[in-house]
């Protein structure tokens, strides 16, 4: 990975009015914010600017306005929930840019915490506009970017910014980059990764990008039934997308060519309702009834599962292996992430998650905490798996 700056090069920053792109797109309900996650992931960064006497400046976005002012995706919804989190006091412009932003700021002082209204309220962000970010850098002598989960655009607070004035990373996206590449971009090898879901066709490309970097591919949920449907196998009833047989056997012809071990359920746990305890029994992949469909992988495919873990130094994981909300059709993806856990903490196994269903998977097995890194970047995440750049990562490392 090429050398990215971070806090760590900064010195001196007494006074200084730094940028910090954090991520405060947060779930809300009733005005009160129902998952500090994302809040709590960025307060070291701010504390630790503002504990050194810059005047910390947030930039966030919240929801889909559109380039214009909504009422219910104000910052200022937000503000309560970031004080809460860095029991410090936050003040709140009502623009990003323009005066209001340009007085709040003129007032500051030294280790004081401003947050900025939602920069999506202007349209100039997401199309990265010159004259905008030049508005958002006015008000600011450094840039700090502390959001990978918006890395994968590139929009005026994320990448433009960068452009303006000397940019850094900060310790989230420090720990975030620093993980990533650990579980991909230089490993520890066996590398397995798990990969679950429904559908294969929002995974192509990161299906096609593992093959070529892990020794083997765990494919499971939804999306195992398209695979075990183009090796001619009959599925029932269960989710499965045959339109993409071809692909889904050119992916494992390119495993085959990178010597990839594609790992596919050999028995699996079926229903014929999709609901709580609905009555269900274990069968062989080859021996799914007509009327059926498959709901989680079965007991053996689970102790395969995780002899591919006991053997692995390195675990990258995106997606359940079945439907993990519906007991008792959590078993096997409780089963994989307690084992991964465990070797985890007996010091055994790197172990590297994301995305939405992946982090509510493993906090549902009790185990998200015990993972080496569980990225709650979505997006982001998946983008980098698919081995993808992501503009605002890159321009950090290629900023002077």
């Amino acid at each position: 990975m090429p050398a990215f700056k971070t806090l760590d090069d900064l010195s001196d920053i007494a006074g200084k009015r730094v940028l910090v792109r954090v991520d405060l797109n947060v779930p809300v309900a009733d005005g009160k914010v129902t998952d500090a996650t994302r809040i709590e992931r960025v307060a070291p960064t701010i504390l630790e600017l503002s504990g050194k006497g810059a005047k910390v400046i947030l930039l966030a976005h919240f929801g889909r306005p559109k380039g214009a002012p909504v009422a219910d995706m104000s910052l200022k919804l937000i503000a309560p929930a970031v004080e809460a989190v860095l029991d410090h006091a936050v003040l709140f412009a009502d623009d990003c840019i323009g005066e209001a932003a340009a007085s709040a700021v003129a007032k500051m002082e030294n280790g004081d915490i401003l947050l900025l209204e939602n920069t999506r309220f202007h349209k100039g962000e997401e199309k990265n506009d010159a004259d905008f970010t030049a508005a958002l850098a006015a008000n600011g002598d450094i840039f700090v970017n502390d959001a990978f989960s918006a890395a994968h655009r590139a929009h005026a607070s994320t990448e433009g910014l960068a452009h303006h004035m000397p940019a850094y990373a900060g310790r989230t996206m420090q720990q975030e980059l620093e993980a990533l590449e650990k579980g991909l971009g230089n490993p520890v090898r066996p590398v397995v990764a798990i990969v679950g879901g429904a559908k294969v066709s929002t995974k192509i490309d990161l299906l096609m990008n593992l093959v070529k970097k892990v020794d083997a591919l765990v494919i499971g949920g939804g999306m195992a039934n398209t695979f075990i449907a183009a090796r001619g196998t009959n599925v029932g009833k269960s989710l499965c997308e045959h339109d993409l047989a071809e692909t889904a056997k050119q992916i494992m012809i390119e495993a085959a060519s990178a010597q990839c071990a594609i790992i596919l359920p050999i028995d699996g746990v079926v229903a014929r309702e999709f609901k709580a305890g609905a009555a269900n029994e274990v069968v062989a992949i080859d021996a799914i009834p007509a009327d059926a469909m498959v709901l989680d992988v079965g007991p053996k495919s689970i102790e395969a599962i995780n002899d591919w873990i006991s053997r692995a130094q390195t675990l990258v994981w995106n997606g359940p292996l079945g439907a993990f909300e519906i007991e008792p059709f959590d078993a096997a993806t409780v089963a994989a992430a307690k084992h991964a856990a465990e070797r985890t903490k007996a010091g055994q196994l790197v172990s590297v998650a994301g995305g939405g269903d992946t982090v509510a998977a493993l906090n549902h097995a009790g185990v998200a905490d015990d993972f080496s890194y569980v990225s709650t970047a979505g997006g982001a995440f998946l983008e980098w798996m698919e081995g993808k750049e992501l503009p605002g990562v890159s321009v950090l490392t290629k900023a002077g």
